[in-house]
């Protein structure tokens, strides 16, 4: 996404905003082995909060990854 840098004369310059994603291992303890995902820093909460199995099952009934 591209946007503008506001100064407080209101002079604009072009800037990016990033995704904030990382490349982050998880431990699936049903599967007993380690899997390594690029997640963003909410889905980082998500999988904190649900558990990684329950996770990536809801991602992959929206649609976000393919077959498990």
């Amino acid at each position: 996404m591209v946007g503008n840098n506001v100064s407080h004369s209101k002079r604009r310059t072009k800037r990016k905003f990033d995704i904030n994603l990382f490349k982050k291992k998880f431990y699936m303890p049903t599967e007993d082995r380690w899997v390594q995902l690029t997640v963003s820093a909410a889905g980082m909460r998500t999988i904190n909060k649900k558990g990684i199995k329950e996770a990536l099952t809801d991602a992959q009934e929206k649609g976000f990854i393919g077959k498990i």
